[in-house]
C-alpha cells in the first residue's frame, strides 16, 4: 500500500484511489472520463489553473478525494445527511466525492458557467440521484443542518465561517485545504468562534494544509 506521503503522479493517484479508498478500477475509469471532459471544457472557459493540468490526478483529483478519507477517519458516514460543497467551480471536491462514494453532495456555484458545466457532468455521469446543484450565491441558499462542510478556496476562513456557520451543528465535520496559509488563517481567527479544528497535513503538496474539524457552541 502506498504510504501516506506526497502523491505526486497519475499511477501514484490510482492506486491510492484503489488502495485507501477502495475506489473501483471502473470507477477510477469514470474520473479518467470526467477529467476528459473537463480537460474539453477548459477550452471555453478557465475552470482550474493550466500549470496544474500536468498533474490533474494529484492535484485535483486525489487532493478532493483525501477528503472523503478525513470524512471516514471521523467516523462520517453518507447516512449522516448532505456533504455541502461550495464554491465548487470545475467540480473539486464535489463531482469527485459523488464519483467515488455514495454521500449525497448539494453543490453551491453561483457562476452561471460553471454551474451549466456542473450539470452537463452530472447528467452525463448520471449523478442525479446523489448531487444536488444550487445555482445561487451562499448567502441566499435556506439553512439547513449539513453532515460534513468542504470548501476548495472559496474565501477566507473568518469570511468563510461568517456565510456557512448557519450551516453547521456541533456535529458538523469541516474540511477546509487552506494551502501554506492555514496555521495562519487559523491563528487568525476571531475569538467568537469556538471551534475545534486540527491542521492536517495534504497528501499531494508537502506545503498544503486543511483543517479539518469543529465549531462548538459558543
Amino acid at each position: 500500500m502506498i504510504p501516506l506521503s506526497i502523491i505526486s503522479t497519475e499511477q501514484e493517484s490510482r492506486e491510492w484511489l484503489e488502495q485507501n479508498l477502495n475506489v473501483s478500477r471502473e470507477t477510477v475509469e469514470r474520473l479518467a472520463s470526467f477529467i476528459s471532459v473537463l480537460e474539453e471544457e477548459a477550452q471555453h472557459q478557465n475552470l482550474i489553473a493550466p500549470s496544474t493540468f500536468a498533474n490533474i490526478w494529484s492535484r485535483h483529483i486525489v487532493d478532493s478525494a483525501q477528503l472523503l478519507s478525513l470524512a471516514r477517519s471521523n467516523g462520517h458516514k453518507p447516512s449522516d445527511g448532505v456533504w455541502l460543497d461550495l464554491g465548487t467551480g470545475a467540480g473539486f471536491p464535489g463531482i469527485v466525492i459523488a464519483l467515488i462514494s455514495e454521500w449525497n453532495v448539494m453543490m453551491v456555484e453561483s457562476r452561471a458557467r460553471r454551474t451549466e458545466y456542473l450539470e452537463r457532468v452530472v447528467e452525463k455521469f448520471e449523478l442525479q440521484d446523489n448531487t444536488q446543484i444550487k445555482d445561487v450565491r451562499l448567502e441566499k441558499l435556506d439553512s439547513f443542518p449539513a453532515a460534513v462542510i468542504s470548501a476548495r478556496a472559496f474565501a477566507p476562513l473568518e469570511k468563510l465561517l461568517t456565510l456557512a456557520s448557519r450551516f453547521s451543528t456541533e456535529k458538523t465535520l469541516w474540511l477546509l485545504p487552506k494551502g501554506q496559509n492555514a496555521t495562519n488563517e487559523l491563528d487568525g481567527l476571531s475569538r467568537k468562534w469556538q471551534h475545534l479544528f486540527h491542521v492536517k497535513h495534504s497528501i499531494t503538496d508537502e506545503k498544503a494544509r486543511i483543517l479539518a474539524g469543529y465549531l462548538t457552541p459558543s
